[in-house]
């Protein structure tokens, strides 16, 4: 190699930190950002090379690629800083790949983009001068296909995640997929009643930490019982289990083991539950009167709360249908009875209020699927194979998790009704980074930016230079 190329790969080395190789073609010389990654087919390490550039006497042509001085700085640095637990995870169970990984995963929280797009939305950030993925689209494709053949090293994630563990909430959800190719999609109505493939997703979020844990596609023909036993006998969890009320439709000797604790809405309908109960006890819940009772049933405990406002409205709405002609005069006392009451089924001894609050919790989850559906733009799915829906269906769940790593300041801060993650997020991309190959200057940091800053307690921006 001729010396002023050895020159070049040497103070392009330097600059950009990362591996560097010239490659000859005819008689002209292009620089690659080269590196390897494992290749669990080959049980060895792959080679991978991304293309950087043309060398001229001059230095590295970039192919349609300007250096890049200003960056897009406190959205990423918000995630970056937030992202200490999940990074430390994937660095165990995927190290060949976890900047991609991790990588894909920000940019799917920040905007949803097709995988052709991923590699120039991250380049804009500031955190793609500390971390170096391989955004390619081809490289974006193998890594899905690995990570979705990888399941052992999601498990893995996902018990870590789990780690201390109280209380975890289960549910089912589904996306639809128009792809040919996914064995796993199964056909089911969506919203607008059209007869379409679909794949089913299995969550477990933790009510007490407030994030979710678990997250897996499943195939779409599987039922409910058999995806929650399937779920349980995958991970280790000795807490207590919130379930939905769908389940009580099936048989708990199905459902969980014996020496599992849950706590489980029953359907208005069922033979177990005595309207006739005495509330002896009352409580709030958010300004809302909560009276409460209990009873046993075949050693189990019947949990009974009323809650008065819902009583008011479900009355308000029967009188209204008796005058509408849709209900007789008659039915009321009956129906009455049941308003406003809900019943929870549970082997836990326990107050009332907390069971309570437990079963309120429960709705955490469906507001993690309607996030990661709506929010993070996950509800379609057009990848060619099963390990590809695996591999997508986990860096969804990252993002999820990332997005709920900011949720839950908001929460904290007691922002919910004013500021959404997505705000959060537009505010502070706001902030950016200025280099001249020298030094780094943050721009002006706008009012609104800063007051978020403070009032989550990030500190993301310095104090001096806020306005």
């Amino acid at each position: 190699m001729e010396e002023w190329i050895t020159n070049i790969l040497r103070e392009e080395k330097r600059k950009r930190n990362i591996p560097l190789e010239v490659k000859q073609l005819n008689e002209n010389y292009y620089l690659y950002h080269s590196t390897s990654r494992y290749d669990r087919e080959r049980r060895g390490p792959k080679k991978v090379s991304e293309y950087i550039g043309r060398i001229t006497e001059k230095g590295v042509m970039e192919s349609r690629h300007v250096e890049r001085t200003v960056y897009e700085y406190g959205n990423s640095q918000l995630v970056y800083s937030l992202s200490g637990e999940i990074i430390q995870a994937l660095r165990k169970h995927f190290p060949e790949t976890w900047e991609s990984i991790y990588a894909l995963s920000v940019v799917r929280l920040l905007d949803s983009v097709p995988l052709k797009s991923v590699k120039e939305r991250w380049e804009k950030l500031h955190l793609s001068t500390i971390l170096h993925p391989h955004l390619s689209p081809n490289s974006l494709s193998d890594l899905l296909r690995d990570i979705g053949s990888d399941m052992s090293g999601q498990y893995d994630l996902f018990q870590m995640l789990m780690q201390g563990s109280n209380r975890l909430a289960f549910d089912l959800s589904s996306i639809f997929s128009m792809s040919e190719n996914i064995n796993m999609a199964q056909k089911g109505h969506n919203a607008d009643h059209e007869y379409i493939p679909q794949i089913s997703m299995a969550m477990v979020f933790d009510l007490d930490r407030y994030r979710p844990v678990f997250l897996k596609s499943i195939d779409g023909s599987v039922r409910d019982v058999k995806s929650l036993r399937k779920v349980l006998d995958e991970i280790s969890f000795s807490g207590i289990l919130v379930l939905d009320r769908g389940f009580a439709s099936y048989d708990l000797a199905d459902l969980i083991s014996p020496d599992m604790k849950f706590i489980m809405p029953l359907r208005r309908n069922s033979e177990l539950i005595n309207y006739d109960m005495k509330l002896r006890s009352s409580f709030m819940y958010r300004d809302r009167g909560i009276r409460c009772g209990s009873t046993h049933h075949d050693g189990y405990k019947i949990y009974q709360f009323q809650d008065q406002s819902l009583m008011a409205e479900e009355s308000n709405n029967f009188i209204s249908m008796i005058v509408e002609g849709r209900k007789k005069q008659a039915q009321y006392e009956d129906a009455s009875r049941m308003f406003g009451k809900i019943s929870i089924l549970s082997n836990v001894r326990d107050n009332p209020q907390s069971i309570y609050l437990m079963y309120k919790q429960r709705e955490e989850i469906e507001q993690a699927f309607d996030a990661m559906k709506n929010e993070l733009d996950n509800d379609k799915s057009y990848l060619r194979d099963d390990d590809s829906i695996r591999g997508y269906f986990f860096v969804s769940f990252l993002s999820l998790y990332l997005y709920y790593s900011i949720f839950v300041l908001i929460r904290a801060a007691d922002l919910t009704d004013k500021v959404s993650v997505k705000d959060a997020l537009l505010k502070f991309s706001r902030v950016y980074r200025i280099t001249d190959g020298r030094r780094e200057i943050t721009s002006e940091i706008p009012a609104s930016s800063a007051k978020l800053d403070d009032h989550l307690g990030t500190n993301i921006f310095p104090k001096k230079l806020k306005s």
